[in-house]
Protein backbone atom coordinates (compact mmCIF):
# COMPACT_ATOMS: atom_id res chain seq x y z
CA UNK A 1 0.00 0.00 0.00
CA UNK A 2 1.59 3.31 -0.76
CA UNK A 3 2.05 6.17 1.61
CA UNK A 4 -0.87 8.04 -1.01
CA UNK A 5 -3.41 6.02 -0.83
CA UNK A 6 -3.27 4.94 3.27
CA UNK A 7 -3.79 8.12 4.55
CA UNK A 8 -0.48 8.47 6.07
CA UNK A 9 0.59 11.47 3.72
CA UNK A 10 -1.56 14.10 5.07
CA UNK A 11 0.26 13.44 8.52
CA UNK A 12 3.43 13.63 7.31
CA UNK A 13 4.07 17.84 7.30
CA UNK A 14 2.39 18.32 10.79
CA UNK A 15 4.62 15.33 12.22
CA UNK A 16 7.67 16.49 10.68
CA UNK A 17 6.91 19.88 12.95
CA UNK A 18 6.70 17.32 15.64
CA UNK A 19 10.02 15.71 15.14
CA UNK A 20 12.32 18.55 14.56
CA UNK A 21 11.69 20.43 17.21
CA UNK A 22 11.43 17.09 19.57
CA UNK A 23 15.21 16.54 18.45
CA UNK A 24 16.25 20.23 18.97
CA UNK A 25 14.76 20.08 22.82
CA UNK A 26 16.40 16.47 23.31
CA UNK A 27 19.86 18.13 21.58
CA UNK A 28 19.49 21.02 24.15
CA UNK A 29 19.31 18.84 27.29
CA UNK A 30 22.76 17.65 26.59
CA UNK A 31 23.88 21.03 27.24
CA UNK A 32 21.43 21.46 29.94
CA UNK A 33 21.75 18.13 32.07
CA UNK A 34 25.46 16.71 30.66
CA UNK A 35 25.71 14.54 33.61
CA UNK A 36 22.85 12.47 33.45
CA UNK A 37 23.37 11.78 29.77
CA UNK A 38 27.26 11.01 30.36
CA UNK A 39 25.93 7.98 33.02
CA UNK A 40 24.55 6.57 30.18
CA UNK A 41 27.62 6.11 27.60
CA UNK A 42 28.99 2.37 28.06
CA UNK A 43 31.94 2.08 29.80
CA UNK A 44 34.83 1.69 26.80
CA UNK A 45 33.74 4.47 24.83
CA UNK A 46 36.32 7.10 24.75
CA UNK A 47 35.35 10.68 26.02
CA UNK A 48 31.41 10.06 27.49
CA UNK A 49 31.55 13.25 27.94
CA UNK A 50 32.79 14.53 24.28
CA UNK A 51 30.29 11.97 23.30
CA UNK A 52 27.31 13.58 25.06
CA UNK A 53 27.85 17.08 23.40
CA UNK A 54 28.73 16.23 20.06
CA UNK A 55 25.44 13.58 19.90
CA UNK A 56 23.37 17.24 21.75
CA UNK A 57 25.07 19.29 18.59
CA UNK A 58 23.73 16.75 16.52
CA UNK A 59 20.43 16.48 17.87
CA UNK A 60 19.93 20.23 17.23
CA UNK A 61 21.69 20.58 13.52
CA UNK A 62 19.24 17.34 11.98
CA UNK A 63 16.33 18.47 14.17
CA UNK A 64 16.73 22.13 12.46
CA UNK A 65 17.99 19.90 8.96
CA UNK A 66 14.83 18.16 8.90
CA UNK A 67 12.50 21.23 9.23
CA UNK A 68 14.02 22.89 5.65
CA UNK A 69 13.29 21.35 2.28
CA UNK A 70 17.01 21.71 0.75
CA UNK A 71 18.57 19.51 3.67
CA UNK A 72 15.49 17.24 4.95
CA UNK A 73 16.49 14.79 3.22
CA UNK A 74 20.35 14.50 4.38
CA UNK A 75 19.44 15.51 8.13
CA UNK A 76 16.54 12.57 7.91
CA UNK A 77 19.12 9.95 6.85
CA UNK A 78 21.54 11.92 9.78
CA UNK A 79 18.72 10.87 12.27
CA UNK A 80 18.59 7.82 11.47
CA UNK A 81 22.79 7.48 11.69
CA UNK A 82 22.32 9.18 14.81
CA UNK A 83 19.59 7.04 16.33
CA UNK A 84 21.44 3.99 15.34
CA UNK A 85 24.94 4.79 17.32
CA UNK A 86 23.08 5.92 20.54
CA UNK A 87 21.60 2.32 20.61
CA UNK A 88 24.01 0.70 22.53
CA UNK A 89 23.58 3.74 25.37
CA UNK A 90 19.47 2.65 25.37
CA UNK A 91 21.15 -0.79 25.97
CA UNK A 92 23.43 0.06 28.82
CA UNK A 93 20.34 2.17 30.39
CA UNK A 94 18.22 -1.00 30.17
CA UNK A 95 20.77 -3.77 31.71
CA UNK A 96 23.06 -1.76 33.57
CA UNK A 97 22.01 -0.77 37.10
CA UNK A 98 24.37 1.40 37.97
CA UNK A 99 23.56 3.55 34.23
CA UNK A 100 20.69 5.76 34.95
CA UNK A 101 20.09 6.99 38.60
CA UNK A 102 17.76 9.95 37.31
CA UNK A 103 17.07 11.56 33.95
CA UNK A 104 17.16 15.03 33.21
CA UNK A 105 14.53 16.76 35.43
CA UNK A 106 15.16 14.24 38.38
CA UNK A 107 12.48 11.43 37.02
CA UNK A 108 13.86 7.75 37.83
CA UNK A 109 12.43 5.84 35.02
CA UNK A 110 11.30 2.63 35.83
CA UNK A 111 12.96 -1.22 34.27
CA UNK A 112 10.03 -1.58 32.25
CA UNK A 113 10.07 2.29 30.90
CA UNK A 114 13.97 1.68 30.01
CA UNK A 115 12.93 -1.58 28.11
CA UNK A 116 10.29 -0.43 26.60
CA UNK A 117 12.63 2.26 24.87
CA UNK A 118 14.69 -0.69 23.13
CA UNK A 119 11.99 -0.95 20.42
CA UNK A 120 10.90 2.42 20.54
CA UNK A 121 13.84 3.32 18.65
CA UNK A 122 12.85 1.55 15.83
CA UNK A 123 9.91 3.76 15.61
CA UNK A 124 12.02 6.89 15.72
CA UNK A 125 14.17 5.25 12.80
CA UNK A 126 10.89 4.83 10.84
CA UNK A 127 9.87 8.45 11.57
CA UNK A 128 13.14 9.75 10.78
CA UNK A 129 13.45 7.35 7.69
CA UNK A 130 9.97 8.40 6.08
CA UNK A 131 11.66 12.00 5.91
CA UNK A 132 14.25 10.36 3.72
CA UNK A 133 11.42 10.20 0.87
CA UNK A 134 10.70 13.48 -0.71
CA UNK A 135 7.62 14.83 0.01
CA UNK A 136 4.46 16.02 -1.79
CA UNK A 137 5.76 19.68 -1.88
CA UNK A 138 5.33 20.31 -5.27
CA UNK A 139 2.07 19.17 -5.41
CA UNK A 140 1.29 21.77 -2.33
CA UNK A 141 3.16 24.30 -4.41
CA UNK A 142 0.76 23.94 -7.20
CA UNK A 143 -2.12 24.19 -5.37
CA UNK A 144 -1.28 27.46 -4.05
CA UNK A 145 -0.05 28.96 -7.24
CA UNK A 146 -3.45 27.96 -8.71
CA UNK A 147 -5.00 29.63 -6.02
CA UNK A 148 -3.05 33.04 -6.46
CA UNK A 149 -3.81 32.63 -10.09
CA UNK A 150 -7.47 32.64 -9.56
CA UNK A 151 -7.91 34.97 -7.32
Amino acid sequence: MSERSSGLSRWKRPLLFVMGPLYVLAGVTHFVAPDAYERVVPPGFPRPRELVYASGVAEIALGLGVLHPETREASAWGLVALLVAVFPANVYMAVGDEAVEELPGGVEPSDAALWARLPLQAVLVAWAWWYTKPMDDAVEDDAVAGEETSA
